[in-house]
């Protein structure tokens, strides 16, 4: 398998997309309801494990492991991580799970400071139909 090969099976087993864009200080999330509903499994998962709960603690995603969720002393949202407690992440599980919950296909919402006030970034998903493969953006 070559690298082109192998990145587009990492964004299809990661079930959403991902990308930077520093010009207007926002992550982009980007897949269908399923796919979107992954990242909400990585924050459960990351709000419940105890082993990560030390400030600075954190876990990389996606195949180029350049979006952190991340362990820190209030809730953020920075050019390389969404971090916070646990408590402040399972808060943002819940924020977005409720956004989600209303979107359709070809909506898109965003988060900000509805979670990290004090923010540089902010996180902008985008619902994509059903039908949608993370890896075909790649």
């Amino acid at each position: 398998m070559n690298c082109d090969e192998q990145t587009i099976r990492e964004w299809r087993e990661l079930g959403f997309y991902y990308q930077r864009d520093e010009s207007i200080e926002q992550w982009w999330l980007v897949g269908s309801k399923s796919g979107l509903s992954k990242f909400l499994d990585y924050l459960q998962h990351y709000s419940n494990n105890t082993s990560l709960r030390s400030i600075s603690e954190h876990i990389h995603l996606g195949p180029h492991n350049y979006l952190e969720i991340m362990t820190w002393h209030k809730p953020l949202i920075s050019n390389h991580a969404i971090a916070g407690n646990w408590a402040d992440i399972a808060r943002l599980k819940t924020i977005i799970s409720n956004k989600l919950l209303g979107a359709n296909a070809g909506e898109i919402f965003e988060i900000g400071s509805d979670y990290a006030p004090d923010s540089e970034y902010t996180i902008k998903f985008f619902v994509m139909a059903d039908s949608f493969d993370p890896g075909s953006i790649e």
